[in-house]
């Protein structure tokens, strides 16, 4: 689905599934919910357990939708995405259904060593003639069905009565064939079956193994937004009217409150500083390694670390409106909207069960009919001991043994079948490894938008700068005092006079005067000239102080020099803006004004091209200025625009689409149209709300070198992601054929129930750990 076909969803809710366990489920979960007539777009997460709904009434109650997944033995409940309490207590609910299922484990792991010693002893090798007896066997089957196994086969049986077989009902089918046919020859010796009471109890402990495994290692990756949550602190200090402090829960806080954070404390929310200056590291948030000076009037945001001193802030933002709560909340949108690349898998699982139940069904019917007779060979008839006849005067095939019937070998494969096939793998091969790169790019301050975003930034092939606010810092700064010897001096009288002012380039050079640390003089009286500058005089400087443009100075009548005038041209040449300072009718000289480039910009761009991609840059500002800039960053004249208006800037991007998929990367309130139309919006953190709503990868923080290493990300997520696909379809396409006997008439290789259930179990989590392997790259 492309970028401009995303539906438009009028609201759009999050819902939590218990239930899921494979890539059927996710298929049978997303057609309950597209068939609900509120629900416009459905899409299902099976790492996370979670659903987003776009939905096409506003207004429409949840209930309905939440009937029909409880009905079909999904239950859900609705999730308040960015929220810090839900998560925590999701992380809560997970490791409490983690010890549940150790437990579960625990138990089937006891009855399977049991069963183990069962075979020895009826081998001869222990004198513990009671654990060699038929009945025992039958006891342990009837225990691991009705204790650990009970919730497989109630919950594959559901989805099997609903039409919508999962993994549950595959496992459900095996084990219970196997112990109804091992039944029926232990009370009816004279049909003689073998029975085969040892395979539920394996078939249960290596799925359940697998399943532990597989749930600890999907636990760990969502670990970057369990630790995005952790961020926030439960308490803060709350000064109260009378002055005193008193501790109280974040959650109650409210705008308008003070707080006070003292130093090693976590921001509890988003606020301003009212008074105290300190250094806040906010490499959590925004991926910044350098701290933050915060003074009074400056916001911070919630999971920053104040480091040095005691601040007081005025709450601004709470609960669901911080800025770490958004982060959240974007995240778990990502990882619930899927990659393209997904939907053949999806598709595939939906339809798999079918398939492999054909599959078990067609592989018993020709063993029993029809391959014991054409190939007499493969039942064991040697005599070597494989089968022994105990208890009753039932056969009992021990482990690994091959049955003496066509009967029997054709039960065998056919649980072999059912056991050894993973829709789980197919189902986990994408979201798994989505999961792990959004949250590892949360935590390094870039947030894709979801798995759709992932998968088209790794097929980039072209990336259009905006110019003001992304490769510059967008904040007008003092580039150099010319025509003088006091540079200080002049920034002096020149600060103490703007400090009256709000324009841009006043706030410019009250900077500077700060940074070389100038004390300003009082001012006695101020005039303002719209659109020329300032005059005024200073506490202690006789005469009058002119402040502003060069032409306005001279119409003054300030004396001009050819030197002053020459300054001048060449500041204009380099797209410079020029602030003249005049004491009198002499002038004192020139501050150069110029929006400076980003710091770490060059090594952006250069690691771009290293990774192939074409460069340009459309902007908004003078022809001079920006023929300055790409030449100075190495963009060739053709890969430049200039005096763009926003519609002038879709249409070059039109043009530029031609040559290839390409994101565009901007700021301002009038990038938001490009971002929109661009096959792929960046925002950089530091610009503007509405170009952040219209991106699709949002940079935080000040660091464009970001953009390259997410980009790089994306492509190492893609990577694994097709890894992870070529194992899921391979494991099935090459382990279903043996399950059935392929390779048994040929070559005597057999592929035994619990190996095909301890080979299911090892492709699923060979998945997970592979998505959890992007954590080291």
């Amino acid at each position: 689905m492309s970028r401009n076909d995303r539906p438009l969803a009028h609201q759009s809710v999050s819902l939590d599934i218990e239930g899921m366990k494979c890539g059927g489920c996710v298929q049978s979960v997303e057609r309950i919910l597209l068939e609900q007539p509120s629900v416009a777009h459905a899409s299902v997460n099976l790492v996370t357990r979670t659903a987003w709904l776009d939905l096409n009434d506003p207004g429409q109650s949840l209930e309905p939708i939440l009937a029909a997944l409880a009905a079909r033995g999904f239950s859900a409940q609705q999730r308040n995405t960015g929220s810090l309490e839900q998560l925590t207590s999701s992380t809560r609910d997970s490791l409490a259904d983690w010890w549940s299922q150790w437990r579960q484990l625990m138990v089937a792991l006891v009855l399977l060593l049991l069963s183990v010693l069962g075979h020895l002893a009826a081998g001869g090798h222990l004198q513990v003639m009671i654990l060699g007896a038929l009945p025992f066997h039958a006891g342990l089957a009837t225990v691991a069905l009705l204790g650990p196994g009970r919730p497989i086969l109630v919950g594959g049986a559901r989805a099997a009565l609903a039409l919508t077989p999962t993994m549950d009902t595959l496992v459900g089918l095996g084990v219970s064939s196997a112990y109804l046919a091992s039944l029926v020859a232990l009370l009816w010796p004279q049909v003689g079956w073998p029975c085969f009471f040892n395979e539920p109890v394996m078939l249960l402990g290596f799925v359940l193994l697998g399943r532990f495994l597989e749930e600890r290692a999907r636990f760990r990756t969502g670990r970057a937004l369990q630790q995005l949550a952790q961020l926030q602190p439960d308490t803060a200090r709350l000064l109260a009217g009378d002055g005193t402090i008193r501790e109280v829960r974040v959650g109650a806080l409210r705008p308008g409150e003070r707080v006070q954070l003292l130093a090693g404390d976590r921001i509890p929310v988003d606020g301003m500083v009212l008074e105290g200056h300190s250094a806040v590291d906010v490499s959590s948030i925004t991926g910044e390694p350098l701290p933050l000076d915060a003074a009074p009037g400056m916001e911070l945001t919630s999971g920053s670390l104040n480091l040095e001193a005691t601040l007081l802030l005025e709450v601004r933002r709470v609960g669901a409106e911080t800025a770490l709560a958004r982060i959240i909340s974007l995240v778990e949108q990502a990882q619930a909207r899927k990659a393209p690349i997904q939907g053949l898998a999806d598709r595939v699982a939906g339809r798999f069960c079918y398939g492999v139940v054909s599959l078990a069904l067609l592989t018993f019917l020709f063993w029993w009919q029809l391959g014991a007779r054409l190939w007499p060979q493969v039942l064991h008839a040697s005599g070597q001991g494989l089968v022994h006849g105990y208890g009753h005067g039932g056969l009992h095939a021990p482990l690994g043994g091959v049955a003496e019937t066509s009967l029997g070998l054709a039960l065998q494969l056919a649980i072999s079948v059912l056991v050894v096939a993973c829709p789980c793998a197919l189902g986990l091969a994408t979201p798994t490894v989505i999961t792990v790169a959004s949250g590892q790019a949360a935590r390094r301050g870039w947030l894709f938008r979801g798995g759709d975003v992932i998968e088209m930034a790794a097929s980039l092939r072209q990336v259009v700068f905006d110019k003001t606010g992304t490769l510059t810092l967008g904040r007008p700064l003092v580039a150099g005092v010319l025509g003088t010897k006091k540079p200080d001096q002049l920034m002096k009288l020149a600060a103490s006079l703007e400090q009256n002012s709000r324009h841009p380039l006043a706030h410019a050079v009250l900077q500077e005067a700060q940074r070389h640390r100038l004390s300003l003089l009082p001012t006695l009286a101020t005039r303002t000239y719209p659109g020329s500058g300032l005059a005024g005089e200073l506490e202690g400087v006789e005469g009058t102080v002119r402040v502003g443009t060069p032409e306005w100075l001279q119409a003054e009548g300030v004396h001009w020099t050819a030197e002053l005038q020459a300054d001048v041209d060449q500041a204009s040449l380099l797209g410079q803006s020029v602030v003249a300072v005049a004491l009198g009718e002499e002038p004192l000289g020139l501050v150069t004004i110029d929006d400076r480039l980003r710091p770490d910009v060059s090594v952006a761009l250069d690691r771009l091209r290293e990774q192939g991609m074409t460069l340009a840059m459309l902007s908004g500002d003078r022809r001079q200025a920006v023929e300055r800039l790409g030449e100075q960053l190495g963009f060739q004249p053709h890969q430049l625009g200039w005096q763009l208006l926003p519609d002038q800037k879709l249409e070059r991007l039109q043009r530029l689409r031609k040559a290839g998929l390409l994101a565009m990367v901007g700021d301002g309130i009038n990038d938001a149209p490009a971002l929109a139309a661009a096959d792929l919006g960046i925002a950089v953190g530091t610009g503007t709300q509405i170009a952040q709503d219209s991106a699709d990868l949002v940079l935080l923080g000040d660091r464009l070198e970001g953009l390259p290493e997410a980009l790089l990300l994306a492509r190492r997520t893609m990577a694994k992601v097709r890894q992870n696909l070529t194992w899921a379809f391979g494991y099935n396409l090459i382990a279903l054929p043996i399950a059935a006997g392929l390779l048994l008439p040929g070559f005597g290789l057999l592929l035994s129930p619990p190996i095909a259930a301890l080979l299911m179990a090892l492709s699923s989590i060979t998945v997970v750990v592979n998505a959890l392997a992007l954590r080291t790259t």
